[in-house]
C-alpha cells in the first residue's frame, strides 16, 4: 500500500503515525470542549447524574462532527482538518437564558439558532465579497488574541481555580512548554510533530508525580455506556431564541477564521467558498444533533487550528484517527475521565504555543495581502477598537444588554465589524496606476 504525507490532506498514513497525531488533536481540545458544559451545568445546579450523561454526550457529538467536517456529505462539511467542539463563544447569554428559563430553554434555542447558521452557511459565496484577505487575516489575528488569555488562565491552572498560580502549576506548565520548543525545534520527524502530545503526556506524568491529580472520577466511572439522546427537554422561549440566533451569526464569523487559519499556516492558501460555506453548514448541522443529545453548540475549535499552524499537519486520515478516540470516549466513560481529571495547567503550557501561533498566522497572512496607507487604517481601527474594547467591555454598560452579550465578550466580531464595514467604506487604493504613471514618466525623461 502507498502511504500519503501528514504534511497533505488526502491519502492514508500508518497508524502508528496517525493515531499518535490524532489524539494530540483531542487532547488540544479536550478541557475546552468540556468546560463550557461545566460551567453551565454549575451555575444551573444541573445533578451529578445528568452531568456525567452530557459530558459522555458531549465527547459523542464532538467526534461525530469532526468525521463530517473531514468527510462532507452532500454540501455539509469543509473537507478540512477541523476539530469540533462545545463553543465557549455561547456561555455568557446561556448563564443569562438558563438562569431565566432553565436548561431546556438553551436545548430549544440552540436548536434553532443552529438552523439559521446552516441557511447563512448557503449564502457564504455571494457574501464571500465581506470576508476579503484583508478581513479574514484580522478575524485570525484576533482570534489568536482573545483565545490567549485562556492559554494564559489553564496555564496557572485554572481562571477560577483555588490554587491559580501556584508554584506546581506554574511548574508544570513551563515544563510542558520546554519539552515542546526542544521536541519542535530538536526533534526529527515524529518527535517534532508530536510534540504538543508528548509535552503534555510529559506534563501529565509531573502532575501525577506532584500529587496534583485525584483519580477517583476515573475509578468511579463506567467502563461502557450509550451515549444517551433526549435526556433534556425543549421550552421554545422567543427572547431566548433571539438572544441565541445573534451569538451564532458570530460564532460563523469565527469559523471563518479557524477555518482562514487552517489554509492560511497549514496548506498555504486562502480558504475555498465551498470550504468556507461547507465548515458553517457543518456546524449548525451538529449544533442541531447535539441539542438532541442535551449538548451546547459546536463549533469549529481554534485550539486545533493552533495546532495545524504549529505542527502543519492536516493530513485527514490523521485527525479522523482523533474523531474515532473522541466517539469511543462517548461509549467508554471510563475513557474520557482520564483526560477529564487532567490538571488544566498541562494544558495551559501547550495552548499558548498553539493560541500564538494562530496570531503569528494571521499576521503572516496580513504581510501576505500588504500594509499600504487603506490597510494599515483598516488594521488600526479594527484592532485598536475591536481588541480595546474587548479589554474594557464596561465602556459599553449604558447601552442595550445585547449589544454587551455581542461585542463585550466578542473580540472577534467587534473586529470582524469594523474591519468589514471601513474595507467596504474606504477607497481602494488604485496602486497599479500610480505604477504605470512612475513608469511612463520615467520613459518620458529618458526620450528627453
Amino acid at each position: 500500500m502507498k502511504y500519503g504525507s501528514i504534511y497533505e490532506l488526502e491519502g492514508r498514513v500508518p497508524l502508528k503515525e496517525a493515531v499518535p497525531l490524532g489524539i494530540q488533536h483531542v487532547l488540544a481540545m479536550f478541557l475546552g470542549n468540556l468546560s463550557p458544559l461545566i460551567i453551565i451545568c454549575g451555575v444551573l445546579d444541573i445533578p451529578i447524574e445528568l452531568k456525567s450523561i452530557l459530558i459522555q454526550n458531549s465527547m459523542f457529538i464532538s467526534g461525530i462532527g469532526t468525521l463530517l467536517q473531514l468527510y462532507p456529505v452532500f454540501k455539509v462539511g469543509s473537507g478540512l482538518p477541523i476539530v469540533m467542539g462545545s463553543s465557549s463563544g455561547f456561555i455568557g447569554t446561556e448563564k443569562i437564558i438558563g438562569s431565566a428559563y432553565g436548561y431546556n430553554a438553551i436545548m430549544a434555542s440552540t436548536l434553532t439558532g443552529a438552523i439559521l447558521e446552516i441557511i447563512f452557511g448557503f449564502f457564504i459565496k455571494p457574501l464571500r465579497k465581506l470576508f476579503p484577505p484583508i478581513v479574514t487575516s484580522l478575524v485570525i489575528i484576533s482570534i489568536g488574541l482573545s483565545l490567549l488569555p485562556v492559554g494564559i488562565k489553564y496555564f496557572g491552572g485554572g481562571g477560577t481555580s483555588p490554587d491559580f498560580g501556584s508554584p506546581k502549576n506554574l511548574l508544570v506548565a513551563t515544563i510542558v512548554v520546554i519539552a515542546i520548543v526542544l521536541l519542535k525545534q530538536f526533534g526529527k520527524e515524529f518527535w517534532s510533530v508530536s510534540s504538543i502530545l508528548i509535552g503534555i503526556i510529559v506534563g501529565y506524568i509531573v502532575a501525577i508525580c506532584l500529587g496534583m491529580v485525584d483519580f477517583t472520577g476515573v475509578k468511579n466511572a463506567a467502563w461502557f455506556s450509550l451515549p444517551k439522546p433526549f435526556v433534556t427537554g425543549f421550552e421554545f422561549r422567543l427572547d431566548a431564541i433571539i438572544s441565541m440566533s445573534i451569538i451564532y451569526i458570530a460564532t460563523a464569523v469565527e469559523t471563518i477564521g479557524n477555518v482562514s487559519a487552517i489554509t492560511f499556516g497549514g496548506l498555504n492558501r486562502n480558504p475555498k467558498n465551498e470550504e468556507i460555506s461547507g465548515a458553517v453548514i457543518a456546524d449548525g448541522v451538529i449544533s442541531v444533533f447535539a441539542s438532541v443529545f442535551g449538548v451546547l453548540p459546536n463549533t469549529a475549535f481554534g485550539q486545533n487550528a493552533g495546532l495545524v499552524a504549529v505542527t502543519k499537519v492536516v493530513n485527514k486520515f490523521c485527525i479522523m484517527t482523533g474523531a474515532v478516540f473522541l466517539i469511543l470516549s462517548g461509549f467508554i466513560p471510563k475513557l474520557s475521565a482520564i483526560f477529564s481529571i487532567m490538571p488544566q495547567s498541562v494544558l495551559g503550557g501547550a495552548a499558548v504555543i498553539m493560541f500564538s501561533m494562530i496570531l503569528v498566522s494571521g499576521l503572516q497572512s496580513l504581510m501576505k495581502e500588504g500594509l499600504d496607507s487603506r490597510n494599515s487604517l483598516i488594521v488600526s481601527l479594527a484592532l485598536g477598537l475591536g481588541v480595546g474594547i474587548g479589554q474594557v467591555p464596561s465602556v459599553l454598560a449604558q447601552l442595550p444588554a445585547w449589544v454587551t452579550q455581542i461585542f463585550a465578550s466578542n473580540i472577534t466580531v467587534m473586529v470582524f465589524i469594523i474591519a468589514t464595514a471601513f474595507n467596504l467604506l474606504l477607497p481602494k487604493n488604485n496602486v497599479k496606476e500610480e505604477i504605470v504613471i512612475e513608469e511612463t514618466e520615467v520613459s518620458n525623461l529618458k526620450v528627453i
